[in-house]
């Protein structure tokens, strides 16, 4: 896969709804479920971290959704890649980037939404040939001020600010000229996840994809 469909392809993926679901799943039996209420909610693009031992058999799960569009999150090694697309993700999400990490998912043609926080960072992915890119850690790293600044003289790079962002603060990112959308946790909360509240799970998905700028 080239940079530029990696790209193209990832911006496909955040341009689905305003939010992508940034879930960090302990359980794998109720991934399904998870994923259907997100889903029906009206956020299809998903980011299973890889962050739990049962993250894998999560994404494997996710992957039968109808309508989801499953990827995974805190890709770190070629190792993450290789075992991410095994289990069925479709795209991949970074908290940095690396040249090995890069060529993994060029690799295994795995559409990278890769991480950067500086403008010295989002410069030589953009060298590499990817203009849409991961905004991390977004709150630590400055928030929308700092992403509209960036912005400026790099119009031609877009992102998904991640990391801290609330329904709070995330109108302040999406609108943004460089915002396509925004990652955020808030939508599958431990207690609904672990109560298996899915209807209350997609009330907050619902209210979710209607964020606009």
């Amino acid at each position: 896969m080239t940079p530029q469909d990696a790209s193209k392809r990832a911006r496909e993926i955040c341009s689905m709804a305003p939010i992508v679901p940034v879930l960090v799943v302990n359980d794998a039996t109720k991934a399904r479920s998870l994923a259907e209420a997100l889903v029906s909610g009206g956020l299809p693009a998903l980011e299973v971290t890889l962050r739990t031992p049962a993250a894998l058999e999560v994404i494997a799960e996710m992957a039968k959704v109808p309508g989801g569009v499953v990827g995974a999150g805190t890709l770190v090694t070629p190792a993450d890649v290789r075992a991410a697309k095994e289990a069925g993700a479709t795209f991949g999400v970074s908290p940095g980037a690396t040249d090995a990490l890069i060529d993994a998912c060029e690799a295994e043609g795995l559409p990278l939404l890769a991480g950067a926080a500086t403008a010295t960072e989002a410069m030589r992915l953009l060298e590499r040939g990817y203009d849409m890119l991961k905004f991390f850690p977004a709150e630590a790293s400055g928030g929308a001020p700092a992403l509209k600044a960036i912005g400026a003289p790099l119009p031609q790079i877009s992102f998904c600010p991640t990391g801290g962002v609330s329904p709070q603060n995330a109108v302040s990112y999406l609108s943004l000229p460089n915002v396509v959308c925004a990652g955020g946790s808030w939508v599958a909360p431990a207690d609904l996840v672990q109560s298996e509240d899915w209807a209350g799970i997609e009330a907050l998905a619902k209210e979710a994809s209607k964020l606009t700028a």
